[in-house]
């Protein structure tokens, strides 16, 4: 299975090489420019224990009991968290092999933290200690799928193929891309059983090319990161289709700030999008690169509120914060 994430990770690197679409909105040839927002980087803020190695930055999350940032990587030091100021806490997950296909970090509303793991195919569900407590997927572990004839018939309708993200409606239901192999969103009730999946390969509307991330409004509205279709597609909680807005470039990553009034923020290659909730590109900001005051590809996003944003560039092996000046 590691192997075929290898390959999904190559073909995901090729994003980052195509050319950055011109600054135009929605609406191709002579569409309005987009309007540059007015953030900076806020140099330095993560302050790593001496000589840290961090590897391939995946995830980037914000914890919305304590306000800490944890981060993912694939490095020596996978899961490192930081307090709102940037001092670092702890690290962990050192040693473990469950890293090699880090994908996302994410917090439900109740503070507990989720992994993404694409490699193994399974979502894990961790306490405040670090401990897991809960599992979606299965990892078809090596010895078992050779000596088991079952463990070679068609995967069950829970099973993933390189999942990339999750979410969490009101009720406690949960929604998966289903991602880099399956290419379709499953929905899973609070305890974690199959209620049913969406979407197939394909770049027809419904359709999906690499969901990338996945994110649920307050009104319970889906929005899925349809990467390699360059657009998003917006779904109530029954796999419905409510829009889809083709966007100037790939999206990767999708977060929403918090309270009555939300915005989305869209990573992106080289440059970080704000929209409203009806598909509205507001802005955009940063220049393409890899050194520090340019955007990467923009492997997941948080943002608590529309005056800062925390990106895990993925190529760049770096994460960030900035701010609205």
């Amino acid at each position: 299975m590691k192997k075929h994430f290898l390959m999904s990770a190559v073909c995901g690197a090729a994003f980052s090489l195509c050319a950055v679409a011109p600054m135009h909105a929605q609406g191709g040839a002579g569409a309005a420019p987009i309007p540059q927002l007015s953030f900076r980087l806020v140099e330095d803020f993560f302050h790593y224990p001496a000589n840290s190695v961090v590897g391939r930055t995946t995830g980037v999350a914000i914890n919305p009991k304590t306000g800490n940032i944890v981060t993912l990587n694939r490095g020596y030091h996978p899961v490192l968290e930081f307090t709102s100021d940037g001092t670092f806490v702890r690290s962990w997950g050192e040693g473990s092999t469950m890293f090699v296909g880090a994908h996302v970090v994410r917090f439900d509303p109740q503070g507990n933290l989720w992994y993404v793991d694409a490699a193994d195919d399974e979502i894990f569900r961790f306490d405040s200690e670090g401990r897991t407590v809960g599992t979606l997927g299965t990892n078809p572990e090596p010895w078992t799928w050779l000596t088991h004839v079952i463990e070679r018939a068609a995967p069950g309708r829970a099973a993933f193929y390189q999942e990339t993200d999750i979410a969490w409606s009101k009720d406690g239901n949960m929604f998966v891309s289903d991602g880099y192999g399956n290419s379709r969103v499953v929905k899973f009730d609070k305890d974690g059983n199959f209620v049913k999946a969406w979407g197939e390969r394909g770049g027809q509307p419904g359709d999906f090319n690499t969901p990338h991330s996945i994110v649920i409004d307050n009104n319970d509205v889906i929005y899925v990161a349809d990467r390699g279709n360059s657009r998003i597609q917006v779904f109530d909680t029954e796999g419905n289709r409510k829009a889809v807005w083709n966007l100037p470039t790939a999206p990767w990553s999708l977060c929403l700030t918090n309270g009555p009034n939300q915005t989305m923020f869209v990573g992106s290659v080289g440059r970080v999008y704000k929209m409203d909730l009806t598909g509205k590109v507001l802005g955009a900001f940063g220049r393409p690169g890899r050194m520090a005051g340019t955007i990467d590809s923009v492997h997941q996003i948080a943002c608590p509120d529309d005056k800062a944003v925390y990106l895990a560039h993925t190529f760049a092996s770096r994460f960030d914060k900035w701010v609205a000046q």
